[in-house]
């Protein structure tokens, strides 16, 4: 079965995440589009509750604005000692307009005192199509560590006070010291699209 190019919606506007789904996506027969394509697109408020909720509502509302495929995610961070937060705030955890470094500073001063600082990153990409109503979602987990100051100068978000588990001993590195192919192999955002891949495949007729 021959393949065909499928034009496919990134329904966000984090020039991070778009460089991370390009490669991710790479080797699938895909055109990407991305939401620079749109200026007249809604911006998309991350009202609900749940992680699936936001991602399901930033695909469904971009694929019925543009009436293409889209694909959205939303990643949380949820530590342990906090019970899970920040979880879905995780991108408002120092406030509703806070910038990355805000976030970072917040969540090492909430931790400040703390010897457990396990973790995780936890992304949900939702794939919606127009006017089928049907919205496929899947989860991907990276568990790690939050560190205690920041280290590296690469990624975005929390990347600089997150180690991920399954590096070899000794060498440990957060997200934001990694190459991009280092982090993109173990991240939640590749845990959470190779289940979506399948699906994916069978749309471009692999």
């Amino acid at each position: 079965m021959s393949s065909r190019a499928l034009d496919l919606l990134l329904a966000t506007g984090n020039d991070g995440k778009v460089q991370e789904l390009r490669a991710l996506l790479a080797d699938l027969p895909l055109h990407l589009r991305t939401r620079s394509a749109f200026p007249d697109a809604p911006e998309v408020v991350e009202d609900r509750g749940t992680l699936e909720g936001n991602a399901r509502k930033k695909a469904e509302t971009l694929a019925a604005f543009a009436d293409l495929p889209a694909l959205a995610d939303d990643t949380g961070l949820e530590v342990d000692a906090l019970g899970g937060r920040p979880g879905v705030r995780t991108a408002r955890f120092a406030g509703p307009e806070a910038t990355g470094t805000d976030n970072r500073r917040a969540l090492l001063a909430a931790l400040d005192d703390e010897y457990e600082r396990a973790a995780q990153f936890r992304t949900v990409v939702a794939l919606a199509a127009p006017g089928d109503g049907a919205t496929r979602c899947v989860e991907g987990v990276c568990r790690g560590h939050v560190t205690r100051e920041e280290r590296g100068e690469a990624g975005f978000g929390y990347d600089a006070v997150f180690v991920p588990e399954g590096q070899p001993e000794g060498r440990a590195q957060t997200f934001a010291e990694m190459r991009p192919e280092a982090k993109n192999a173990l991240s939640h955002r590749r845990r959470a699209l190779d289940k979506m891949r399948a699906h994916l495949e069978r749309k471009v007729g692999r």
